[in-house]
């Protein structure tokens, strides 16, 4: 059994990830948010979704980056599609 990097536990089902050329061990995917999720510049909450980037500057959304100074980002790549209904075809 492996040990967990950011909890210590020791657990049969712990799982590798390969981040920038360095392998970590974590138990749960809690602990490996936990560790190696980036952090927005402006609130400091952890960016586990898409975010958005300028210049080298992590943001968990537009408004976000709008506080900071950093305007023309955008949460959606692609206005026309948000404007239409989503669909679920059940699968």
């Amino acid at each position: 059994m492996e040990k967990c990097e950011r909890c210590g536990n020791e657990y049969e089902n712990t799982f590798r990830v390969l981040m920038r050329g360095k392998e970590y061990i974590f138990d749960s995917f809690e602990c490996a948010i936990s560790s190696l999720a980036p952090k927005c510049s402006h609130c400091d909450i952890q960016i586990i979704g898409h975010g958005v980037e300028s210049s080298g500057v992590l943001f968990c959304c537009a408004h976000c980056a709008t506080r900071a100074g950093v305007f023309g980002l955008r949460d959606h790549l692609d206005a026309d599609a948000a404007k239409e209904p989503a669909t679920f075809d059940g699968n």
